[in-house]
């Protein structure tokens, strides 16, 4: 009899050892480690979620698909995306109508490299449940105009091509620590128009994030984590415009120990997914 009940714990024990294995580990803003089906009963009671990820990581868009499968099952869905500009929002409508093929889609937007394994899945689902899908972010040749010339770079352009950004003037504080911290971020090639330029995007697509919230509806946004961390960029811009809006955010960071959410990721978001460092990258 020993013997069996020896073999059986030989056989258990590897077992409860990679379970103990994580890729990730889901936290709150105080570093207190929170459930995935915790973190979704919060999500659905809100009326935007800014998920904010690392651009190559597998987790992070794995999740944004899980958490927005999730989602829809408890509440009807407007997704958006830092990923697509304002400009390609008509080619994507007709991809989302059946009017437009994957490879249509491709020629007549410009989409970003690893948009078929990490972006696809997410447009894709919209189609699938009719949900709409908005492309939130500034045409990338207007963020580089404000990014050389500042503001009033944009004041000449046509009004037909204001319609795909934020009306002008913004609002902007370049005291935000977000902004501020870009001024140190590359020595010697930054300049004050660059994070005017980072918070001329975070605007737009505030801006057209409040333009497509439909009440009663969750507007999932998928974007960069520097675009909302530490409850700036784009979640600052919806609170100057929009208070009474019940926002929440998700950050994504990476650590070499995962088990305890390291002092300088403390409070970034109100949900972290810390990923193991060693997780592979989709690019």
């Amino acid at each position: 009899m020993k013997p069996i009940i020896f073999s059986l714990l030989m056989l258990i024990q590897p077992a409860v050892f990679a379970q103990d294995k994580s890729a990730y580990v889901l936290y709150d803003g105080n570093g207190k480690k929170v459930s995935y089906h915790k973190m979704i009963k919060k999500l659905v009671e809100k009326d935007i979620v800014l998920f904010g990820e690392f651009h190559n990581n597998a987790i992070a868009h794995w999740l944004q698909l899980e958490v927005t499968k999730d989602c829809a099952e408890k509440r009807q869905l407007v997704l958006g995306a830092e990923m697509f500009e304002q400009d390609n929002q008509a080619a994507l409508d007709l991809y989302l109508k059946g009017k437009l093929s994957s490879k249509g889609l491709d020629s007549a937007a410009r989409l970003w490299k690893n948009y078929p394994t990490d972006y696809a899945p997410l447009v894709d689902f919209a189609k699938e449940k009719n949900f709409p899908f908005v492309a939130t972010n500034i045409p990338r040749r207007y963020a580089a105009l404000v990014a050389k010339n500042g503001f009033p770079a944009l004041d000449s352009l046509p009004v037909g091509e204001r319609a795909w950004i934020a009306p002008l003037p913004i609002a902007y504080d370049a005291n935000l620590p977000g902004y501020k911290k870009m001024m140190t971020m590359m020595p010697g090639h930054s300049n004050e128009n660059m994070p005017r330029a980072q918070a001329m995007k975070d605007a737009t697509m505030a801006y057209f994030i409040l333009q497509h919230h439909v009440p009663g509806s969750l507007f999932i946004h998928y974007n960069g984590a520097y675009h909302s961390d530490d409850h700036e960029g784009i979640f600052w811009y919806l609170q100057q415009a929009a208070p009474q809006l019940k926002t929440v955010t998700i950050s994504t960071v990476s650590q070499k120990d995962i088990s305890k959410l390291a002092a300088e990721n403390l409070g970034k978001a109100d949900f972290i997914i810390c990923v193991d460092e060693d997780m592979t990258n989709t690019y």
